[in-house]
């Protein structure tokens, strides 16, 4: 698939995520206003900031396609890092101060909200999200940036978040009717902790993948073992061998630099040009963007 169709593609993912990150966040305002639910509120916040993130990346994504220059060796494939750092720091911040007002809220001895109609909401929340998550995975089968997978991944935890909101609440529709009726005012803030618990995971580990990519440190020794064993298996033909393998992941984009070495001082750029085609066209099948160079590791 040529740039052009991919960055088609993604301008409709994230245009199609916006509209729904739209929609989602005025029902969800409506309903927390009136509710006064600590869960509804989470809910809202994060489609409030995935929105806020959404609209500046849609300007973004036609820049991630330019080619690189010696102006910009990497393109602008550094700002899409730096513009999720942003996203999930946003995101990480959040979720604290969310949890924290949870907790004092349990301290202050809960408070009632209309479980039944909550309930009731959330679940059609949740298949609304369904719907749109569905529709989102069907595009992104042609293609799947590090940026549609974040996206796609904040629409399966709404998925998860709206459903288990729902059940908690009616939940504590039946418990209005048992001797732990007691307990239903601290629903609404633990179902608001337990949420942010269970979503706080992946903010912190993209933080910190996209940090590494900002400062240009070599990918996880998984990525790097494989990278080596497809360099190797292509030059397993030529008397060539790996002296050292650089190699760089910054946003969508890789670069590999291969220093080799021959024994009898013998390099032709026809088996070097044959070499590097083979290597990159079988990474293309595991990276977005790859950029692939062999070079001859000369003495000091």
């Amino acid at each position: 698939m040529n740039s052009e169709n991919k960055q088609k593609i993604e301008e409709r993912i994230m245009d199609l995520s916006l509209i729904g990150s739209i929609l989602f966040m005025i029902v969800e305002g409506i309903m927390a206003y009136i509710t006064h639910s600590h869960s509804i509120l989470m809910d809202c916040v994060f489609d409030v900031t995935d929105l806020v993130m959404i609209g500046p990346f849609l300007f973004l994504v036609p820049l991630l396609y330019r080619p690189v220059t010696e102006r910009r060796p990497y393109g602008f494939a550094q700002v899409e890092s730096l513009f999720l750092v942003i996203k999930y720091t946003v995101l990480l911040v959040i979720t604290i101060q969310l949890i924290i007002d949870s907790v004092q809220t349990i301290l202050d001895g809960g408070h009632s909200v209309n479980a039944g109609a909550i309930a009731i909401f959330e679940f059609v929340i949740f298949l609304g999200c369904v719907a749109l998550y569905l529709l989102l995975s069907y595009f992104s089968k042609r293609y799947e940036s590090m940026t549609i997978h974040a996206e796609l991944y904040a629409w399966k935890l709404d998925i998860i978040g709206s459903l288990g909101v729902s059940l908690a609440f009616a939940l504590e529709v039946i418990l209005r009717k048992t001797s732990a009726a007691w307990f239903g005012p601290y629903i609404d803030p633990i179902v608001a902790i337990v949420m942010a618990l269970f979503l706080i995971r992946e903010p912190i580990h993209m933080i910190f993948v996209n940090l590494k990519s900002l400062v240009l440190f070599a990918p996880n020794q998984e990525i790097m073992d494989k990278i080596r064993a497809i360099a190797e298996q292509s030059m397993s033909t030529s008397s060539y061998t790996i002296q050292f393998l650089d190699v760089i992941q910054t946003g969508r984009k890789t670069w590999v630099e291969i220093y080799i070495d021959s024994p009898n001082d013998i390099i032709t750029l026809k088996t070097l040009n044959r070499i590097r085609d083979e290597i990159r066209d079988e990474l293309r099948k595991s990276f977005d963007q790859i950029y692939v160079e062999i070079i001859p590791d000369l003495p000091e």
